[in-house]
């Protein structure tokens, strides 16, 4: 890449943690949809994506389970079914016209819940963990897939059910999404050859951008001025991935 795309990608990247973060993710739909407007390759986005997911999802963990946004009792069964399946979709590689058009579309189902989805939620009936199990093991298997963290999944669906209220969500979203980036990242380990160099920078423009809304996340809720822009962003992207 040149130097004027890498600034602009890692630019994207802070921006977009910063936002992801604030809500409780670590934004791997973002980074998809950032690399795939920059045209980088299929082959290099799962692996960056899931990269910058761990380091995202391990500081927004931090910072919300400091605030006492989370709660174990929520996560386990989620995380129980979803973290060997993840690994077992980490491991699968889809051909690359395949990988973009799953891609795209979950980057159309992102940018559709960020746009429509409840601004909160209050607490319904109690967690089912025969069902967290089985949700938690199909969320999994679509986040090693793909290379996104499954919070984008997890949180409408437990916003539906009543699983919460929004900061524990949130909370319990960000372990949810450590746990299974890096299952996905240990099946796909043998990817990490075709890593490139930037992704180092990247990785910083992450965490820096993962700190800042993390911290401000953990102590607010996320606008709906942030939510939509964020919907908008990967609309555009996803319909970009699934068209070329």
């Amino acid at each position: 890449m040149g130097l004027v795309s890498n600034l602009i990608l890692m630019g994207l990247i802070f921006g977009l943690a910063v936002l992801y973060a604030s809500v409780g993710h670590a934004g791997a739909s973002g980074y998809l949809a950032a690399m795939a407007l920059a045209g980088i390759s299929p082959l290099v986005m799962k692996p960056s994506a899931l990269v910058l997911n761990v380091l995202v999802a391990a500081v927004t963990t931090v910072k919300f389970y400091r605030a006492g946004c989370f709660t174990w009792r929520l996560l386990w069964p989620f995380a129980a079914a979803s973290v060997p399946l993840a690994f077992i979709g980490g491991i699968i590689t889809m051909p690359g016209h395949a990988y973009q058009v799953v891609v795209g579309m979950v980057l159309l189902f992102a940018a559709y819940w960020l746009w429509f989805g409840a601004a909160a939620s209050t607490k319904g009936s109690p967690l089912s963990v025969p069902l967290a199990l089985i949700f938690g093991g199909g969320i999994g298997l679509l986040s090693g897939l793909t290379g996104v963290g499954g919070g984008i999944f997890l949180s409408p669906l437990m916003m539906l059910l009543g699983w919460g209220d929004y900061r524990q969500i949130s909370g319990v979203s960000a372990a949810f999404i450590l746990v299974n980036s890096i299952a996905a990242l240990l099946g796909y380990v043998s990817s990490l050859s075709v890593l490139q160099p930037e992704v180092g920078l990247w990785a910083l423009a992450a965490i820096a951008g993962g700190w800042i809304g993390a911290e401000y996340g953990s102590k607010r809720l996320a606008s709906w001025t942030i939510r939509r822009l964020l919907a908008v962003v990967l609309a555009v992207a996803g319909i970009k991935t699934i068209l070329v």
